[in-house]
Parts: structure tokens; sequence; C-alpha cells
């Protein structure tokens, strides 16, 4: 790979006259960390990706089978929220996940229209697998960078995310401070 020099040329954050409309035009623009976050994504994905392989799967089945481990009950409706997809688009991964025992799908108990999923354990296997790649890319991210580091990484991502986000299973993440679907819920 080449050497590439990320340069941080109008790195700082744009004025108050500048405003993110007028740093975009005068090209102040965050190109390291643009850059750097294409490319961390391109690899924490890409650990998955690999696995997701073997199955026939892709990054959509991967969101699908995690969200649906991590919030069992999840309905359909929330489901397609959470995404931002499409109801065919999701119809699809869904139909093949839950044609090869991933997930099962249920009723709900109140409203017998609504559609709640849940992981079986093959599906809690394949993401345990996926997050465990994930999980050792992030530690060792995080172990470079130190306890307080890991904080300013997690208000950084939690500051990435769009506040006016009507999600509600992001509503209940950053409500609980906690990543963990039991304690969120």
């Amino acid at each position: 790979m080449p050497d590439v020099n990320f340069k941080t040329q109008g790195a700082g954050q744009p004025s108050a006259k500048e405003g993110s409309v007028g740093a975009s035009s005068r090209g102040d623009q965050r190109w390291d960390i643009i850059e750097l976050l294409f490319f961390a994504y391109r690899d924490f994905v890409g650990d998955a990706d690999h696995v997701l392989e073997e199955f026939g799967f892709g990054r959509a089945h991967h969101r699908v089978v995690h969200f649906v481990t991590r919030y069992p009950g999840l309905k359909v409706a929330d489901l397609l929220d959470v995404l931002r997809i499409t109801k065919q688009s999701l119809g699809r991964v869904l139909k093949q996940l839950l044609d090869e025992g991933y997930i099962v799908q249920k009723a709900g108990d109140n409203d017998r229209r609504q559609r709640l999923l849940f992981a079986t354990p093959k599906g809690e296997a394949l993401v345990a697998k996926l997050a465990g790649l994930q999980t050792t890319r992030i530690n060792r991210a995080l172990e470079a960078i130190g306890p307080e580091g890991a904080d300013a990484t997690r208000q950084f991502l939690l500051g990435m995310i769009d506040d006016t986000d009507p999600d509600k299973v992001l509503e209940g993440i950053l409500r609980s401070g906690r990543t963990t679907a039991k304690d969120a819920r």
C-alpha cells in the first residue's frame, strides 16, 4: 500500500460564522477523520464479511440477525425503522434467515398481527462469532488509548448519531448509557 499522508489542514472546528455549510464550501472539511472512518468501517465490517460469505450472507443479513439477537421480540416494523430499509429489502433477507433457521417469527401476545422476531440458538451463535471478531478489533484499538480514550471514543460516536432520530432501539441505548440490549429495554 502506498504511503498515505492524511492531511489535517482545515481540521479545526468551523467558526460560528462559518457554520457547517460554510465550512464545506470553504474547504475546511475533516478529511482526516472522514477517511479514517471509511477505513475503520471497511475493516470493522470486513472481519464479519468473510464469515458471512461462508453462509451466503451479506451485511444486510448481519444487521438483521444482530438486532434480532440483541433485542428479542423486536417487531418487524421497528426493525425496518432501525435499518432504514424498505419492506422489500428486508423481506428477502428475513425470509432467508427464517428459512435457514437463524430467526423465528411469532405473533404478538396482545396484537396477533404483530410479527415479533427472535434469534434461534443458531442465530445467536452466528452473532456471537461475528461480535467476537469485531470485539477483538475494538479492544485492540482501545488498548492503545486507555480508559479515558475509550470514553472519549464512545462520546464521539454518540455525538455522530443524529439526536433527532426517532429510533426506539437507539433511544433505549442512549437512555441507558449502555450497549446491552436487556439494559436498554
